[in-house]
């Protein structure tokens, strides 16, 4: 049961300047936080409204001008930091350790209309378990609801630590890094994007393999000081992967699931391999994608795309 005492708040009213607010949503730039509200409904319930941009330097519109999936898996996580620290009193030192994600999109209903996108995150927590007074598991599952109509469905599974828990766990690795890319990156359009900064993979002499490549001054995948490589940027990744291994068609994950065993650190390669590529008789293709690390596995990502007609 929710212990907290409080039921609702604004990230962007006048008592609570929004730099602070945008510390519950672990964001540095108020152009990268979407929720704007939150109110629970009851207990381990909770509704989060949310602002799409028209337009993103990153997140940029997909096929026939939607919102891009992963802008979407990026709201429900934001969501999720808010519910934790405004609805269940995390504190804002302690660390999120998000263990697999899942998704599914309604493509058809991701058309970008005039101006901001206004929409609503249905939030139910479970599986809530607590140690030394604060969450420390938890499950979230989550309806993104666009006009009333659902747009998108998703689950994120993590843990919290508090800061001294966390030094203990991360030792020698728990020193904020910085990197920047060495190797070349593929071209930027075979992996969706138009910028050679937003490209997160570099060639390698076999087949459906690649490194990946971190630049921590990226404006929007690092915003703060971070240990070890952010997880939203490996599923990016994962998605820059299944484009390459799908070029014959467009690849919009419109649907996927990625799970994570161990951090991705700086200063060591990286390697992100393509493996199965499946297709349906309903047109939907999905690849499994893995990160590994000094032999040892970091993630393991299944993406699907199933496009609209236009």
């Amino acid at each position: 049961m929710n212990t907290t005492t409080n039921d609702e708040g604004s990230l962007r009213s006048p008592s609570e300047p929004f730099p602070a607010a945008l510390a519950q949503l672990h964001r540095a730039r108020e152009a990268d936080a979407f929720p704007v509200s939150w109110t629970r409904t009851r207990d381990d319930h909770y509704s989060v409204i949310a602002h799409w941009p028209g337009e993103h330097p990153y997140f940029i519109p997909v096929h026939g001008h939607r919102y891009d999936p992963l802008l979407v898996t990026e709201t429900m996580r934001q969501a999720t930091l808010l519910v934790l620290h405004a609805g269940y009193g995390v504190p804002l030192g302690h660390h999120f350790l998000l263990t697999e994600l899942q998704f599914t999109c309604r493509m058809d209903r991701l058309a970008i209309g005039d101006g901001p996108g206004e929409v609503e995150v249905q939030v139910v927590c479970s599986d809530v378990q607590r140690a030394r007074g604060h969450v420390s598991q938890f499950r979230v599952d989550m309806v993104v609801r666009r006009a009333g109509s659902a747009v998108s469905t998703g689950v994120i599974l993590g843990r919290t630590v508090g800061p001294e828990a966390y030094r203990r766990m991360r030792g020698d690795h728990g020193i904020p890094g910085f990197e920047v890319p060495r190797t070349p990156p593929v071209t930027a359009s075979l992996v969706g994007r138009s910028r050679p900064e937003d490209v997160l993979l570099s060639p390698t002499p076999q087949d459906r393999l690649w490194q990946l490549r971190v630049d921590t001054e990226h404006p929007v995948l690092f915003q703060g000081e971070k240990d070890h490589v952010p997880g939203m940027l490996l599923l990016e990744a994962a998605r820059q992967a299944a484009e390459l291994a799908t070029q014959s068609q467009p690849f919009v994950p419109s649907s996927g699931r990625i799970g994570f065993q161990r951090y991705a650190e700086f200063g060591t390669p990286c390697w992100i391999r393509a493996h199965a590529l499946t297709t349906s008789r309903a047109g939907t293709t999905g690849i499994t994608i893995t990160g590994s690390q000094d032999d040892g596995a970091v993630f393991l990502a299944e993406l699907s795309s199933a496009l609209p007609a236009c």
